[in-house]
């Protein structure tokens, strides 16, 4: 077996809840009062080009909430984004963990905007354990787009076989495997656990 020297990890769905997802623009949508058909087709239409760094956040907001008067303002609006925000303890101890016991290199390969993948990495200190991060908003691609798996590899500097791949998307695992990336879809826990023991990550009891 090649020894594995270096994880790719998603943050949202893995390290952290999902950012900004169907759940959160729902209790938006509640909270606010908003159309929430509305702002989900607006949000579908303009959120990939905000993940690629492409547009701010105001621009974002501008487009899906504040194109007409509200009754509420924009930094309600945003304390509330950020808000949305939770920590999976239990994931965020396993990556430490197996960094301090194997001298892993931590990668995370994320889709996200800008302000709120800034917000998240200092919230959570998520620069703590991550070496490098190669989110959508600062390398301009975004899964599933290979070349931001091949733009990983390189900022890493390993080969394919040396990575194992941590994600909650079935097709981003797929596509990093065409590569030759080695991948577990993250459904909890004690699976990926059990799945990281198979490359040889043991984690002590």
């Amino acid at each position: 077996m090649t020894t594995i020297t270096t994880l790719f990890v998603d943050v949202g769905g893995v390290l952290l809840s999902n950012g900004w997802d169907r759940a959160a623009r729902t209790l938006a949508g509640t909270t606010f009062g908003l159309d929430s058909q509305e702002m989900d087709e607006r949000h579908h239409l303009t959120f990939d080009t905000y993940e690629e760094g492409k547009l701010s956040l105001d621009e974002y907001l501008d487009r899906v909430v504040f194109h007409q008067q509200r009754s509420f303002t924009r930094e309600q609006f945003l304390a509330f984004m950020y808000a949305q925000s939770r920590p999976i303890p239990e994931m965020i101890h396993l990556v430490c963990r197996l960094k301090s016991l194997y001298g892993l290199k931590i990668a995370a390969v994320n889709n996200e905007g800008r302000e709120l993948n800034v917000h998240r990495i200092a919230a959570f200190r998520l620069g703590a354990f991550i070496d490098f991060f190669i989110s959508s908003c600062f390398v301009h691609f975004r899964k599933p787009d290979a070349d931001i798996f091949r733009i990983a590899l390189d900022i890493a500097q390993v080969e394919p076989a040396q990575v194992v791949y941590l994600e909650d998307r079935p097709m981003f695992v797929e596509v990093a495997g065409d590569l030759g990336i080695a991948g577990i879809v993250h459904t909890g826990y004690e699976a990926t656990r059990r799945e990281l023991a198979g490359f040889g990550l043991v984690l002590p009891e």
